[in-house]
This record gives structure tokens, sequence and C-alpha cells, in this order.
């Protein structure tokens, strides 16, 4: 029989704490306004590009691949080791870039209204960096990362954390706005469970010049949600 040792246990403590932290930070209940953006969804269900299950499927199957594979998951990476080495600046620089690599109005303002929101909750949860370590507009990716970081959760955990709470968060709007049954919804997760992991995987393995988001078609679709006539959320 193997007995636990007071250091195993304290580090089994420790990990326990993370997760649970992890956890609180990816939940819907986490009171940032997260439900009120669709990210382009809720135009492309509007334009008729996406119309049902498999379709639903394929759109964020390239969002991920194209989208937080290439940009959210590999900067996620970079801010927590930035956060970690107490490194304003090269918080600031990638929080900067994250915010040139929004397309649209929409995209932007829900960047900034998401990393306000965090900044707000942490303010409460006393959680908020040194003074003088916070860029001006910290976005919603730099404060995940910083939540993460104070956590000590580690990073493949905070990549797989923020996939999922993407994930979660769209089947929602497709819940609400397409609409999709919630049967529907979990056979989607299971269909991209897997994508979430080797999304995870490449985004580990990219270089600073691999880097950047394309994703033409949800820049398109976020740019006439500016002016559509009837909506549920926010972008």
């Amino acid at each position: 029989m193997t007995t636990l040792t007071l250091t195993d246990s304290s580090q089994t403590a420790v990990g326990d704490l993370a997760l649970l932290g992890l956890l609180q930070l990816v939940s819907p209940a986490l009171p940032i306004g997260a439900f009120a953006w669709s990210q382009g969804l809720e135009s492309a269900f509007e334009l008729g590009w996406v119309n049902n299950e498999n379709e639903l499927g394929d759109w964020l199957e390239g969002v991920l691949e194209d989208g937080l594979t290439q940009c959210e998951l590999p900067l996620l990476v970079r801010l927590q080791q930035a956060w970690a080495n107490h490194d304003g600046n090269a918080v600031a620089d990638w929080n900067d870039w994250l915010h040139a690599t929004r397309e649209t109005a929409e995209l932007v303002d829900e960047d900034l209204r998401l990393g306000a929101a965090l900044v707000r909750l942490l303010g409460s949860l006393e959680l908020l960096p040194e003074k003088g370590l916070l860029p001006q507009d910290p976005g919603y990716v730099t404060l995940f990362a910083w939540a993460a970081h104070v956590r000590a959760v580690p990073a493949r955990q905070t990549l797989l954390g923020f996939a999922w709470a993407w994930l979660e968060n769209q089947l929602a709007v497709a819940c609400k706005a397409m609409p999709l049954g919630h049967t529907a919804a979990q056979r989607l997760t299971e269909r991209l469970r897997p994508k979430l992991v080797m999304a995870v995987d490449d985004a580990l393995q990219k270089e600073d010049h691999e880097l950047g988001p394309v994703l033409p078609g949800l820049a398109l679709g976020s740019a006439l949600h500016e002016t559509q006539y009837s909506r549920l959320f926010r972008s």
C-alpha cells in the first residue's frame, strides 16, 4: 500500500485548488457578460451560412483551427509566461497585438468590455496584478491569462479551459438563435472535444511569427452584424 506523504498531500491540494480556480474561471456563471456576445455566429445564421447541426460543426471547427489555434490559445501561453516573469512590457505588447487582430468594431468592443468586467471582478476578489503591470485597456485574453497564473493553473490546462469556455458559449448562442436543441449541442460537444485537444497541442508548438487569425468569413459576418436589423447578441 502506498503511503501519501505530507508533501504529496500539499501538492495535491495545490493542484485541486488550481483546478477549482480554472473551473470558476470558465463557468458560464462567471459575471462578465460573455453570454451577450456571439462572436459573429448570429450573422452566420442570419446570412444563411450556417443552417443545421452539421454546418454549425463545420463552422466551429473552422473558427477553432484558423482562429483560436492561431491567435488566442498561443497568446495565452505567452501572456501567462509574461505575467509569471512580472514583465509588464511583454504583457502590454501582446495585449496591443491582440487588439490589432480584431477586425471589426464589435470584436474590439467585446474584448475590451469582457476585459473590463474581469478587471472589476478580480478587483472585488482582491486578485488584480500589482500596480504598473496591468496594461492600458486590458483585453479578456490578457486578464484570463493573469487569473490562470495567479491560481497556478498550468499552461496546457489554461488553454483547454479557455477553448472549452469558447465552445460552450458558441453552443449556447446556437441553442438560442439557430435554434439548436440541447441534445444536438451535446452531439457537437462530443464531435469537437477531440478537436479542442488537437488545437491546444498545435497552439503549444506555435512560434511567434506563425501567429495570427485567418477568419475572413467571421470578420465579414461581424461587420454585417453591426447593421443587422434584428439581433439577440451584441456581436
